[in-house]
Parts: C-alpha cells; sequence; structure tokens
C-alpha cells in the first residue's frame, strides 16, 4: 500500500490510529497520533481566539519535534503562514526578517523564551546571544494543557504556508515561500527514497523527515543521540553530516538507511556510515527552495571516478539544466512557489556550478555567496553590513576548507590608516557577538585584496588569503 503523501491528509490520518505512536520521547515515552491530532486542533482553537485571521503570520521558534508539526497543522487549517524563527541569528536579522514578514504573534517554547529573555545575561557568559523574541511582536508560549475548541477551516494547497528566510541583506533579507502543495511534493519524494512504511521507527529532527513518517504511519524520534538510536532501531535516520560525524565518533551503530542532508557529504562520511551498520547511507541534495533534489547512496558515489562531485540523480518532478554561466537551475514540483514579494518562479538557480549528465548532478564548485559550517548555511552579504564600525575600512566574511567539506568562517578585516589592532578588536567586540550562528572561527586583521574597476574586495583572494594565513582567534566576547 502506498503511503499518503499530502500534507493537507495529515491531521485525518493522525485521527484514524489515534492509539499508534507519533512520538518516541526521550525516556521511552510515547505521543500518540490522537495526541498530535488533538494539540493541533487545539492549537488552531486557540489561535483563532487570539484574533489570528486567515493570511496572517506567526513566528515559530521551537525546536523540531511534536510541537512544531502541531503549529504548522494549525496554521495550515486557519491559513495561516509559519515564519520559521532562529532566535541565534543576528538580532538585526531577527528583527528584520520578521518585520519583512509581518509577523504577529511568536509562539516560543519555555526553554528558548528563558534563553532570550530573563537568563540571556547568563547565557551571554557562555557567548552565546539570543535575539529578542518580541522584537517585532508579542511571544508567547502555547499551555501544555489546551481544550480543543471550534476553528475554521480555511486550508488551501496553493496558499502560503511556509516562509524560511535564507540570503539578501541584513535589512531586508530574502525569504522562501512554500505552500502546501509544493510541500506534499517534496514529501512524496522523501516517502519514495527512504521507502518509510507504518509501524516503522524514524529518528530525524528536521520537519521534512517529520512528515513524511508521519503520514505513513511510522512513529519519530527527534533526539539525535547514539542512546537513541540504539533503542529505537530505526529503519531510516535522518542527520545532518555534522551530527553523523558526531555519532560515530561516539561509537554509535546504525540500522536501516541513513541519509545525510543540508550539507555535502563525502564519499568517506557515508562509508565510515555503513561500516558502523548502515544497511545503506545516502547523501541528498537539496535547497531551501527545492527539499529534496536529487540523492546519491554511498556505492554510487564511490564509484564515480569522473571529475566534479556526484550529488545524484534527480527525484521524480524534479528537473534540471545549466546556465550560460555554468550554474545550476532547477524546477520541479518539490520548488517554493517565489520569493516573498516577488512573482511567481519558474525555476529557481542553486549558486552551484555543474554539469547535468542525464538525470545525474555532478557539482564542480560553488557560485553563491555563502559558507556552509555544521550544516548552516551563512550569508555574508546579511552579516557584514553590521561590522563596519569605527576603524573598520573593509570587512568581509569567508569560508575555508575545514575538515570532511566543512568549512571554517573568517572574519578578514582591514582597519582604517592609523587604527591599532587592539582598538580594532576592541570595536569589533560587540558586533562580532551580535553575529550569533555566523560568528567567525577566526580574524584575520590584513589588507583585503581589491578588484575591478569599482575596487569592490576580491572574495576569491581573500579566501585563499584567509586559508593560507595563520588566522588569529578573536577573544571571545
Amino acid at each position: 500500500m502506498t503511503a499518503p503523501t499530502d500534507i493537507a491528509s495529515l491531521l485525518g490520518e493522525l485521527r484514524a490510529s489515534p492509539h499508534a505512536a507519533a512520538f518516541l520521547t526521550s525516556r521511552s515515552g510515547v505521543i500518540t497520533r490522537g495526541d498530535l491530532a488533538d494539540r493541533a486542533l487545539a492549537v488552531a482553537g486557540e489561535l483563532h481566539s487570539r484574533g489570528l485571521q486567515h493570511g496572517d503570520t506567526v513566528g515559530l521558534a521551537v525546536r523540531p519535534g511534536p510541537e512544531t508539526v502541531a503549529v504548522l497543522l494549525a496554521s495550515m487549517r486557519l491559513g495561516l503562514r509559519v515564519v520559521a524563527a532562529d532566535p541565534r541569528i543576528a538580532p538585526q536579522v531577527f528583527a528584520s526578517s520578521l518585520r519583512l514578514a509581518g509577523v504577529r504573534l511568536m509562539i516560543t517554547e519555555p526553554l528558548v523564551r528563558l534563553a532570550a529573555g530573563p537568563a540571556a545575561p547568563i547565557v551571554g557568559l557562555f557567548g552565546i546571544q539570543l535575539a529578542r523574541l518580541d522584537s517585532v511582536a508579542p511571544a508567547t508560549v502555547m499551555p501544555r494543557r489546551l481544550t480543543v475548541r471550534p476553528s475554521p477551516d480555511h486550508s488551501d494547497s496553493d496558499a502560503d504556508a511556509v516562509l524560511v528566510f535564507t540570503s539578501g541583506t541584513t535589512g531586508r533579507p530574502r525569504a522562501v515561500v512554500h505552500s502546501p502543495r509544493t510541500m506534499s511534493a517534496g514529501v512524496a519524494s522523501v516517502t519514495e527514497l527512504t521507502g518509510v512504511r507504518r509501524g516503522d521507527s524514524v529518528v530525524a529532527s528536521t520537519v521534512f523527515a517529520m512528515l513524511p513518517a508521519l503520514l505513513a504511519g511510522a512513529a519519530v524520534a527527534t533526539s539525535i543521540d547514539r542512546r537513541t538510536i540504539h533503542r529505537v532501531s530505526p529503519q531510516f535516520t535522518y542527520v545532518t553530516p555534522p551530527q553523523a560525524r558526531d555519532l560515530l565518533e561516539h561509537g554509535a551503530r546504525f540500522t536501516g538507511r541513513v541519509f545525510t542532508g543540508s550539507a555535502p557529504a563525502s564519499t568517506r562520511l557515508l562509508t565510515r556510515l555503513r561500516d558502523a551498520g548502515a544497511d545503506e547511507a545516502w547523501s541528498v541534495y537539496a535547497l531551501t527552495e527545492a527539499f529534496p533534489v536529487a540523492a546519491v547512496e554511498s556505492r554510487d558515489k564511490a564509484d564515480f571516478d569522473t571529475a566534479g562531485d556526484l550529488v545524484g540523480d534527480l527525484m521524480p518532478g524534479m528537473s534540471a539544466r545549466t546556465d550560460c554561466a555554468g550554474e545550476i537551475v532547477v524546477a520541479g514540483s518539490a520548488m517554493c512557489t517565489r520569493y516573498l514579494g516577488g512573482d511567481r518562479l519558474a525555476e529557481v538557480a542553486t549558486g552551484d556550478r555543474g554539469v547535468i549528465d542525464g538525470t545525474r548532478v555532478i557539482l564542480h564548485g560553488r557560485l553563491k555567496d555563502m559558507i556552509l559550517r555544521r550544516a548552516v548555511n551563512i550569508y555574508p552579504g546579511l552579516h557584514e553590513p553590521s561590522l563596519h564600525v569605527a576603524g573598520v575600512a573593509q570587512a568581509v566574511l569567508v569560508g575555508v576548507p575545514d575538515h570532511d567539506l566543512d568549512e571554517r568562517v573568517v572574519l578578514v578585516v582591514e582597519p582604517e590608516p592609523g587604527v591599532s589592532e587592539s582598538e580594532l578588536r576592541r570595536s569589533l567586540r560587540g558586533p562580532i557577538a551580535a553575529l550569533g550562528d555566523a560568528r567567525p572561527d577566526d580574524v584575520l586583521i590584513t589588507t583585503v585584496p581589491m578588484s575591478g574597476r569599482s575596487r569592490k574586495p576580491d572574495r576569491v583572494a581573500t579566501a585563499a588569503l584567509a586559508a593560507g594565513a595563520s588566522a588569529m582567534r578573536m577573544p571571545r566576547c
């Protein structure tokens, strides 16, 4: 029997088997499918009672899990848009994102609200600075005990459902817009790729892996650790490459099929996963704009002996081409509808240079100005303006190669004439602390290479300079 893939049917699927497990908690507890459906309907009633109406936007600063799914289902029922809001990013970018999206209410969880609010000074001692959750709209935690109340059903497969901010500038970030229809197409691809079925156990901490599992009737554990994997013995596991490396370093043994995504996975890493017990180890190529695009199993990747990085065969419903600059451009049913404020998209540029060989996607490097560190996308253009403080002539964030296809972030700074290194470091201490997830690993103070008639920073030369230099680590702020 083919597993359902339409997100709009998930509430009904949950209620059809109310006593089966939906989520497996960290202490061998269970959240049933009926519990999850009731929670979603109760959250819908609560949001409706607070005056939120069709077309309004809510922010969601909740770690992926049952509450995330409940809020997402409730919002789609009411016709609301959900903005994925991460308070670990730079506060200016966080506030600009919420303001641009028109967020009316921020939904969070107790631990996040505490860390971003009353406990912020204590959290700051550990080098963590979270953005204020109520900087644009009121922030709230959904009460643990909610009763199911009536709420209107405004669900629409083609309406805006989820907004995810990606690149842009500090003052005007850019958001990807997905509808229930595009998300359902992605769910269908993941379902086919993973083969998830009713009764399976799944370990995953990303919504795009949870939704296919729940629709198929599988139970999901969201804790990514060795003990959970041993206890659950999952049929499929979805992790980022950094999570996979951490699990391997702690002696994890895998079962079933293991999928890695959100960052490149090397042949060596995939082989290590199979050596650690996985029946198959896959790397998934995806974008914020389209999930998934292609996928490759470790044996095929190991057998690939020509130039480039094989990221896999295109998923059903996806197509790809290269443009005149050699950039890969993709289109298909799992692609976002548009960028916020823009027209409907026919295709999306990936920012990657490469070739398409039949259905195979082969990368030859990155064109997009983006750094990938521990599966987190960092866009220099979002953050560099905040670093141009007094005493700074140029400030450029670049990525330099780290182990196993990861990158380190280096801030290359050129001081204004007459400004000492100590003065420069004092001026930058605050702005660097406010960068959140984009905070550099190292700071290199030197002359920034320039190029072109407009004398703009040469990012390629700057990255080469940073990679070849003994970068000086900035003291913790």
